[in-house]
């Protein structure tokens, strides 16, 4: 991670990014899309989310897929289908287990993301789980991820 990649997930966010740990994953451009951030801020706040989508073409990609009522259905799925199911605790206890390795924070130990384990809140954190880990670990994150077209393809978003 270099001072030009936190300034550009500055430009990204529209703010001075915080509690980055490292660049997760990187956009077709080049740029960071996914930044893994520390499990409690520097001012001290608990954060759950580890994996944070920060490229607003794809931030705005994903909200698209969930006002299409993409979480609604996977979340439906979830009840009906028990194989589902099991994946995505799986993928559940690999978030936890990975932010543990990090640092324990005990406001939010046990609480992973996105609504995992039994919901889906959040399309956001799952396809930045998903980039950030590689395909297989989160089927909810990766069945996003295919929806979506490559938003590098313009080119860098900032």
């Amino acid at each position: 991670m270099t001072s030009e990649d936190i300034e550009a997930v500055s430009k990204q966010l529209g703010r001075t990014a915080r509690g980055i740990r490292s660049i997760a994953h990187r956009c077709s451009c080049g740029l960071p899309d996914v930044v893994e951030t520390e499990p409690r801020l520097p001012d001290g706040t608990p954060f759950p989310t580890t994996y944070y989508v920060t490229c607003p073409r794809l931030a705005s990609a994903i909200g698209t897929l969930e006002a299409e009522g993409m979480m609604k259905e996977m979340t439906e799925r979830l009840g009906d289908d028990p194989e589902l199911a099991k994946a995505y605790q799986a993928a559940h206890e690999s978030y936890l287990a990975h932010r543990e390795s990090i640092e324990h924070v005990e406001e939010i130990a046990g609480i992973s993301a996105g609504g995992m384990p039994t919901r889906v809140k959040c399309l956001h954190v799952l396809v930045g789980h998903s980039l950030a880990v590689g395909r297989g670990v989160n089927p909810l994150g990766d069945e996003a991820l295919d929806a979506l077209e490559d938003w590098g393809r313009r080119g860098p978003c900032v």
